[in-house]
């Protein structure tokens, strides 16, 4: 039985996940990286900088020293995906399953999150817990349904019996590569949507770009060797949804801002969050040129990133030859 859940970084997912695996009866410890920031969290039991107002059960651990988060049943990483060799190498695992909660690819080696998990810790069950989640949701109690994928379906059901709360529904899947691509994607294809309403496109557009963006998920998805109904599921379509029409997003905001003219390095200065959709651009076009899969939206919200003008992209697309939907 899966009874105490570890969970390393104390994010605003990380943090959020700590209070609905704490409501989903499980012994929970939290490790958090900064000595500093985990002795307010232990005195406060709220996360200021990155989660106000959501605050921890006494029951739940709060430590920075990352032993007594390793000795777990299951290890919950929601460390920034592009920080997760470096945090996570040479660790000594016991054994216990890693769930990987962020999203992303790694941008100098083109792997997913699973990926890179295996050559961090070769031969420990991985699975990948994704889906359309606002963290302050998820620690305010409000419904909320991801998809937890393992290679070991077995082990995706019994992860999702444990983490599961009366507002928190996890669905099993055996497509972790199709969970993983999908919860990379989502977020190029978000920053996308939000150009689109920076520049007052319309709302044809965006639907537009959303369902086009998702057939190019869908070939990614295929090529790597995931299903492509998985991608129509709640890391694909459901994650996209919630990113791309929220501005609560990180990366729709982004979007947005480059939209009305706003340089990227100028937004990003004023961010202490991460947009990951800006790290995961290049790596998401990249791979698919890797497996030669044709994703044009993705392309142009990569060269728009880079400083490409965003009304020639969009030219771009709409000059593309005609073809039959797929």
């Amino acid at each position: 039985m899966i009874q105490r859940i570890g969970i390393l970084g104390a994010g605003a997912w990380g943090t959020a996940l700590a209070v609905s695996a704490q409501r989903a009866g499980r012994d929970v410890t939290l490790w958090v990286r900064r000595s500093v920031q985990a002795a307010t969290l232990f005195a406060r039991r709220e996360n200021l900088l990155h989660l106000p107002g959501a605050m921890l059960d006494p029951a739940i651990r709060i430590t920075n020293a990352i032993e007594p988060v390793l000795e777990a049943d299951a290890i919950l990483v929601a460390l920034p995906a592009q920080h997760l060799r470096e945090h996570l190498a040479g660790l000594a695992w016991s054994g216990a399953p890693a769930v990987l909660c962020a999203k992303g690819i790694e941008k100098t080696s083109l792997k997913t999150m699973p990926e890179v998990m295996a050559e961090i810790a070769p031969g420990l069950p991985v699975a990948v817990l994704s889906g359309p989640t606002f963290a302050p949701e998820v620690a305010a109690g409000k419904p909320t349904a991801v998809v937890i994928a393992a290679s070991d379906l077995g082990l995706a059901e019994r992860l999702a019996v444990a983490l599961a709360a009366p507002s928190f529904r996890p669905y099993a899947s055996d497509d972790p590569v199709g969970v993983a691509l999908g919860g990379a994607a989502k977020n190029v294809l978000a920053i996308g949507c939000g150009i689109v309403l920076g520049r007052a496109l319309g709302e044809n557009a965006r639907a537009a770009l959303l369902t086009r963006g998702l057939a190019e998920l869908a070939r990614l998805v295929d090529a790597a060797g995931g299903k492509r109904e998985t991608a129509m599921g709640l890391s694909g379509a459901g994650d996209l949804i919630l990113t791309a029409t929220s501005l609560q997003s990180r990366n729709t905001s982004l979007g947005i801002a480059l939209g009305q003219g706003r340089a990227l390095a100028e937004i990003l200065a004023e961010r202490a969050s991460i947009a990951e959709g800006v790290e995961s651009a290049p790596a998401v076009v990249a791979l698919a040129r890797r497996h030669g899969v044709d994703m044009p939206i993705c392309e142009a919200v990569a060269a728009i990133l880079q400083g490409g003008d965003i009304d020639a992209e969009l030219r771009r697309l709409l000059a593309r030859p005609l073809k039959r939907e797929a």
